[in-house]
């Protein structure tokens, strides 16, 4: 039976309409999570939803700024752009005094890159959007300029009725809206996160909800990361980071840690393309290299051949969503994975993170916990898109066994170096092992030892097992993941893994025996007063020259090994 609606129903239904149109109520689609934790709710308007957000955000007890560890390091001249809320201050060489209009007709002659790429912008021209065809990919931006007009009402920034031509150098370098001149030596900011978002309010809350969408039921790792949203405060809090003299090697760090503090690491300044950071390319800025190699992965894998086979003629213009339906995506990219959820497409790229940045028996223990079937589950859903479920399951198993299997081996060589360290075994151990500069701590193969050295510390067995946990463990997590067998089988990962482990065991038996043999010698030593250092017999004269002998050979072992490990790395070169 079907129930008739009366006419008081529907103007209660249309006076709730305009009432959520004229607040500008914030989409539903953010993470319940995020509300919850800002303690407002999903009915907030876009300024209660902004300032909750950028009050987080701004808070050095939340993530902003040095960190902990601010005591000992000090910014260098890069770290400005690099961390602009902490340390950017406008320039004292430029003295102008320029309105909107002069700021773009000075950036021509002065900088005529930034003005190029603004002018292919968005940015440049809002009327262009207002009048783009519904058969343009590109039409869905004529909404989301209606939401940003909507977000600045709401914070006052916008008349009613009013509309915006341009965002130009002033919206961001000086105030959303600035129609005042601005002093270059007084006005000019770096923008952050936080003023992107002052328009494009929902990417910013997504980005901002990685911070409450993942917190690790065993506390594998600390809440929010590994994650966009707080990496800069990963990188900060990092002891080694912060204790390390060589500053400019340093920011090598920090370079690919600042997605935290800007946006433009994905949609590259001054163009902003949305486009641009859809493809692969716009991820192996940061996502390659021994510790975390997903875009060398990725493209030698078959999603990545179809990407640079047919690539090229996609739709790259298309909203995400819509990348394969309308955009004749036919093979998944990073955003494409990583930015969807059950369906859903948003700037939190952590809600399937289950292994984390590296693998550790924690999390391989807990597989089974609710926490990582449903995450597991939703990977499924992402597969299934282009593949059938079978296929999907016996492909994410694959991944999963894979990553415990090299962890056996991993965990084996890490309990040898504990055990060495812990007796005390380890080259130079009591006699040649400077500490490492101040937070870090002394550890046996700690991370530090890939950042710095002094005397016998790191050793060279602690090296190996660095590279071991930290490289060849993810590189062998990161193939299986991204479906590229030769990587994870051969080039990198497993066959590397049973390399460092084998040179492990090889030392390992190396140190014992050298210790072995001092531990004799100076049991002798001790018996000064004895006859056996007489040699007045052929037998104590067989003792002294067979512990000779088993010295030199110790000696002989060692050089061996140091000659076969660098004849073995320059094999692998070549």
């Amino acid at each position: 039976m079907v129930k008739r609606i009366s006419n008081s129903e529907i103007w209660v239904s249309v006076l709730a309409l305009v009432f959520l149109l004229g607040t500008g109520s914030v989409k539903a689609d953010i993470p319940k999570e995020t509300y919850e934790a800002l303690g407002i709710s999903k009915s907030a308007s876009p300024k209660q939803l902004y300032d909750k957000l950028t009050e987080r955000y701004l808070d050095p007890a939340q993530g902003a700024g040095k960190g902990s560890h601010a005591q000992y390091w000090e910014p260098i001249a890069m770290s400005a752009y690099l961390d602009p809320l902490s340390f950017y201050s406008s320039p004292s060489s430029v003295k102008e005094v320029s309105t909107r209009e002069e700021c773009v007709t000075c950036h021509t002659d002065e900088t005529p890159g930034h003005v190029v790429a603004w002018k292919k912008s968005t940015h440049s021209n809002l009327n262009a959007v207002r009048n783009m065809s519904p058969t343009d990919s590109r039409y869905y931006k004529k909404e989301k300029l209606e939401t940003v007009e909507n977000n600045l009402r709401s914070l006052g920034a916008l008349a009613e009725g009013e509309q915006l031509s341009d965002v130009s150098c002033m919206d961001c370098h000086v105030g959303v809206r600035q129609t005042a001149k601005a002093d270059h030596t007084k006005d000019i900011r770096m923008p952050t996160a936080d003023v992107c978002g002052t328009c494009h309010l929902q990417e910013f809350a997504e980005r901002e909800s990685e911070r409450d969408t993942i917190t690790w039921p065993q506390g594998q790792w600390p809440a929010g990361r590994p994650s966009h949203a707080l990496d800069y405060k990963a990188n900060v809090e990092t002891a080694i980071w912060a204790g390390m003299e060589e500053r400019e090697i340093a920011e090598g760090c920090t370079a690919c840690h600042i997605n935290q503090n800007r946006c433009d690491t994905c949609h590259t300044r001054h163009q902003f393309s949305a486009a641009e950071a859809r493809k692969p390319e716009a991820c192996a800025n940061c996502h390659n290299g021994v510790d975390h190699n997903e875009f060398e992965n990725y493209m030698v894998s078959k999603h990545g051949a179809v990407y640079q086979t047919m690539g090229d003629q996609w739709d790259w213009e298309v909203q995400l969503k819509e990348a394969i339906t309308k955009g004749g995506q036919t093979a998944p990219t990073c955003a494409y994975c990583h930015m969807e959820n059950e369906g859903k497409f948003s700037h939190n790229v952590v809600r399937k993170v289950r292994w984390a940045f590296n693998p550790v028996p924690a999390i391989a223990d807990n597989l089974d916990h609710e926490w990582f079937t449903s995450r597991q589950e939703a990977w499924v859903t992402t597969c299934t898109t282009c593949h059938s479920e079978s296929f999907a399951r016996a492909m994410l198993s694959q991944v999963d066994n894979g990553i415990k299997q090299g962890l056996v081996y991993e965990q084996a060589a890490k309990k040898v170096v504990n055990d060495l360290y812990d007796e005390g075994l380890l080259v130079g151990q009591k006699t040649n092992r400077p500490a490492p500069p101040a937070p870090e701590a002394d550890a046996a193969g700690g991370f530090y030892g890939l950042f710095w050295a002094r005397g016998n510390n790191p050793t060279s067995i602690e090296r190996v097992y660095t590279e071991m946990w930290e490289h060849d463990i993810i590189k062998l997590y990161k193939g299986l993941a991204h479906f590229n067998p030769g990587n994870y089988t051969y080039s990198n990962g497993w066959a590397s893994l049973m390399g460092d482990y084998a040179d492990i065991m090889d030392m390992d038996t190396t140190i014992r025996e050298t210790a072995d043999l001092k531990n004799r010698i100076a049991a002798l030593e001790a018996q000064k007063q004895s006859s056996l250092l007489i040699p007045d017999t052929n037998l104590k004269k067989a003792s002294l020259g067979g512990l000779g002998v088993g010295m030199l050979l110790a000696g002989m072992l060692l050089a061996g090994y140091h000659r076969r490990k660098r004849n073995l790395s320059k094999s692998r070169e070549s």
